[in-house]
């Protein structure tokens, strides 16, 4: 059994060519230890990359603005022309800034004009068009809001901070030619109502309707009536639509109170019309719970309710008649 321990290292000895071999892998296996995994290193460049100053996004690597281009209109899947799409992004400010910087490099006057078209234009097309196409989808929507509460739900729709919280969301601060950084507000407002312009101009009214109301109607989901449309007395103004109604006066009653004589009082008050329940509301003071009632009462008025049936997203009349005589042909 010693003689079987002891034979392999018999073999070592008497074989000079294996000892070096051996000495070597062992020397190689020291040389080389295994690799480690140092897991801080990828949270640390990760910090680092969000300590470095904000750049465009043009000024890094791996960019093509055509290419980029074409695969903005792929996204939304709408057909531009890349011309019309191209002259969206370009904005007053940039060509003023590059001309200036053509001049300070001593360019000939040739050289220095840019021959751009800036998108004044399709950013006033756009903005006119989106406008009247919400307020005709309100009206019919809406049909017994006054035109005052038309307008500020448009308002609303349209305003600096919606669009450009769409604009930053379909990331077209990338595209955009601008020359500050980051892009203003009011400047990404302008090449996003460019871009329905655009839109406008090449694939026509009826593929921009639907694009403005896929992007603009779903912002008011989860919105509040009075909210976005400021009043300052609702019992005036639902007295009046009561009026053009020839409905009498409403008569305002407390139904229920709790916690009167403590820090956190609630009081419930009903509208009454014709010893009729027209709405009730709730508040910390009588006053405050039939401001409340009156507003419950002119939502369900206009059908502007918080229960209120969802936007019919489906087809338009338009595309389902296409779509029959397709199949009847």
């Amino acid at each position: 059994m010693a003689s079987r321990l002891l034979r392999p290292l018999f073999l070592l000895q008497g074989s000079p060519r294996l000892l070096p071999a051996t000495a070597a892998g062992r020397a190689s296996l020291h040389l080389h230890p295994p690799p480690q995994k140092k897991r801080w290193v990828r949270a640390y460049l990760e910090q680092q990359r969000l300590l470095e100053p904000p750049r465009r996004r043009s000024e890094k690597p791996n960019w093509d603005y055509h290419a980029e281009i074409q695969a903005f209109s792929h996204r939304l899947h709408e057909k531009f022309s890349l011309d019309l799409l191209k002259t969206a992004f370009v904005n007053k400010c940039y060509i003023k800034c590059e001309e200036a910087r053509r001049q300070e490099l001593g360019l000939e006057k040739e050289a220095i004009a840019l021959h751009l078209k800036d998108n004044h234009e399709l950013s006033q097309q756009g903005a006119s068009f989106s406008r009247s196409y919400l307020t005709q989808c309100f009206e019919e929507a809406y049909p017994k809001m006054p035109s005052a509460g038309i307008e500020a739900l448009v308002d609303f729709l349209t305003s600096e901070e919606l669009v450009n919280y769409l604009a930053r969301n379909l990331s077209l601060q990338d595209l955009t030619l601008c020359a500050e950084f980051p892009e203003p507000p009011d400047v990404l407002q302008r090449t996003f109502f460019a871009v329905i312009g655009a839109l406008l101009q090449s694939s026509g009214p009826q593929r921009t309707e639907i694009f403005v109301r896929d992007f603009f109607i779903p912002q008011l989901i989860g919105k509040e009536l009075f909210e976005i449309w400021n009043i300052v007395n609702p019992m005036g103004l639902l007295i009046e639509e009561l009026a053009k109604r020839n409905v009498p006066v409403p008569e305002p009653r407390l139904t229920r109170q709790s916690g009167a004589n403590t820090a956190l009082p609630v009081y419930f008050v009903g509208l009454y019309c014709d010893k009729k329940l027209l709405a009730e509301g709730t508040g910390e003071t009588i006053l405050a719970a039939e401001e409340e009632a009156s507003r419950v009462a002119l939502r369900n008025l206009y059908g502007f309710t918080e229960n209120m049936r969802p936007w019919d997203y489906s087809s338009p009349k338009w595309e389902q008649r296409a779509e029959n005589a397709i199949g009847s042909s």
